[in-house]
């Protein structure tokens, strides 16, 4: 693709990130480190969803952001930045979890107490104690649920629940079909009600 046809490819998209993109490929470092400072954040949550483990998933994140700025000048804003930031993500996780320790680690991982990924982190009161408890409840209970999920099902998950990606956005990072990751983020969720469900007082209702 030349330079208009990459230009224009940014236009359509309203992408900020794949400018950003551009510009470190010209040589730019300062862009690199605004894309660091942007996505750093989400991307060590994206991988701990993996890894279940604070200081690996922030080397994970390193390795991506590292593997990123290596991909600077081959990069083609066909698609949003942030579908290909965690298309190089969950290859990262997906790699990591071919260690043969990796599943045992996931599954035996426990939520640490500063952790803050919430499924009720978003317009949950967390100011007295017993609110704190109950969304660390729930993310324990979510995060015996991602022990239970295949590999595919955690990304899609993860993406769309956590990150906000459209389905079609997480169809291109996994390389594979809108009605697929439906499939996928369906067999998730029934994995994380059911956890859900698990922790609920008997006869209440999740």
């Amino acid at each position: 693709m030349d330079a208009t046809g990459v230009q224009g490819s940014v236009q359509a998209f309203g992408d900020e990130d794949a400018r950003e993109m551009q510009a470190v490929a010209n040589g730019d470092k300062a862009a690199f480190t605004r894309l660091f400072d942007r996505h750093q954040a989400s991307v060590v949550r994206f991988c701990r969803r993996f890894v279940a483990d604070e200081a690996r998933a922030e080397e994970l994140a390193q390795d991506v952001f590292v593997k990123l700025f290596r991909a600077a000048k081959s990069y083609q804003p066909s698609a949003r930045f942030k579908t290909f930031l965690f298309r190089v993500a969950t290859n990262a996780c997906l790699n990591d979890l071919r260690r043969p320790a990796a599943k045992a680690e996931v599954l035996e991982a426990k939520v640490r107490d500063d952790d803050g990924l919430s499924v009720l982190e978003e317009g949950a009161d967390a100011a007295t104690p017993l609110h704190a408890l109950e969304a660390k409840e729930v993310e324990a209970a979510v995060q015996r649920a991602f022990g239970k999920m295949s590999d595919r099902e955690r990304a899609a998950f993860a993406m769309c629940r956590f990150e906000g990606l459209a389905y079609r956005d997480i169809a291109e990072a996994l390389t594979s079909t809108e009605s697929a990751v439906k499939s996928l983020i369906h067999r998730a969720t029934v994995q994380v009600m059911k956890h859900l469900a698990a922790m609920a007082p008997e006869g209440s209702a999740v």
